[in-house]
Order: C-alpha cells, then structure tokens, then sequence
C-alpha cells in the first residue's frame, strides 16, 4: 500500500484556516492530523474540541485526532461526537490503556496508542493486537518543527517486526521532523502513516509537497 499523508492542522495559518482545509481537500492527502495539547501532558496548549468542531463541518479528510493531554479517557465520547475517525492517546498518559482502547472501539472510532521518542516499544507486546495504530513520536512532544530524532528509525523497524510476529494489523504513523529527507528512511524502515506539518504548510506550494511525499 501507498503511504498516508498526514498533514498536521498545527503548523496551518489559523487566521485562515478555512483556506488551508479547502486546500487539503484539493490534496493527495488521506487524513488531517490534529494535536490537542493541555499544558499539562506536553508544555504547549493547541487548540480543543470547538476547533476541531469547526474543522469537522469542512474536511472531507478523515481526522486523524492525537490527544497529547492527561486522562484523555475522560474525553472519548466527545472525540467521537467530533466525527474523529482515529482517537489516538498517549501510553504515558493512559494508566488503563486496554479499557481506554476498548471504549475507543465502542464508539466507532479506531483506536491509537503513541509512544514519546523515550519511550520503549516493547511496553505495546501486551496491547498491539488490540490497536489499529500506533505513533512514534520522532521529536519531543508539545511544539512544532523540532529536528527529527534519528533513533525513531530503528525504534520502526523494530515495532514493524513485533508487529509482523504478533499478527496485528496495526499501522505505523510517524509524527515530527518528517520533511524529504527523513520521509523515505522512515519509508523503508517500516512507516505507513507520515505526519508533516511545518514541511507542508511552509511550502511554495503545500499540494506538491503532499503529492512527492506521497509518491516517494
């Protein structure tokens, strides 16, 4: 299969956000990928449930909704009212992370778990059958256009062989520092899903850039 294109609604122009989503449609992106942050979870605070509200009525792009906040278990059925297709929480974050997952799953949502670039892949051997992705992060969490962290290549190979020998069906998304160069070793590695932001958005021409990313 071909890669999915992410693009993270973080890094767009929120004075005309209705343009960038418009523009996203136009796209050869598959998903739109929304960053909720708290303060609490990752030292930043984003944007809530209003804006993803918003963005919902005009996105023909399935929304990919990445909880980087404390307890996000308190907040599935509000992610599903949102027409999330993919609720994804933090292992960090979870303390009951099989019940967060099945509660994800009983709201007809595809349930995600992300793992910060610290943190060890083998802590998913007992929860991956259960997920339909997972996201390793490949920067530290709460701010965009950090550098990419180059372990996070090993750390894909490494999930994309646990994930073979279990015989989940579980993708792997990638999200941070994700641009032309690391796109195609995160490719070869093992990746499936590639978040982009300030790569894309920044870009001359953001629909281009989503098209050669999602040909490479």
């Amino acid at each position: 299969m071909k890669t999915l294109i992410s693009p993270s609604l973080l890094s767009a122009d929120f004075t005309n956000l209705k343009a960038d989503i418009e523009m996203i449609n136009r796209s050869e992106a598959d998903w739109l990928h929304m960053d909720v942050m708290d303060g609490v979870f990752v030292p930043n605070i984003s944007f809530g449930f209003p804006v993803i509200n918003a963005v919902s009525k005009i996105c023909k792009k399935p929304l990919d909704v990445h909880l980087m906040i404390v307890q996000p278990e308190r907040y599935v059925e509000q992610t599903a009212k949102c027409g999330a297709m993919m609720m994804c929480v933090h292992y960090e974050a979870c303390t009951h992370l099989h019940r967060t997952v099945q509660e994800i799953h009983a709201k007809g949502m595809k349930a995600g778990v992300a793992l910060n670039p610290s943190t060890p892949i083998c802590l998913l051997e007992d929860i991956i059958q259960d997920v339909d992705m997972v996201l390793l992060m490949s920067v530290n969490p709460g701010f965009g256009g950090q550098k990419f962290i180059e372990n996070v290549l090993q750390k894909v190979a490494r999930l994309r062989h646990m994930i073979e020998l279990s015989g989940s069906k579980a993708l792997i998304e990638v999200d941070g520092g994700v641009q032309n160069e690391t796109a195609p070793k995160l490719i070869n590695a093992g990746a499936d899903v590639l978040v982009s932001g300030s790569y894309i958005f920044r870009s001359a021409n953001p629909i281009q850039t989503i098209h050669e990313l999602k040909n490479l």
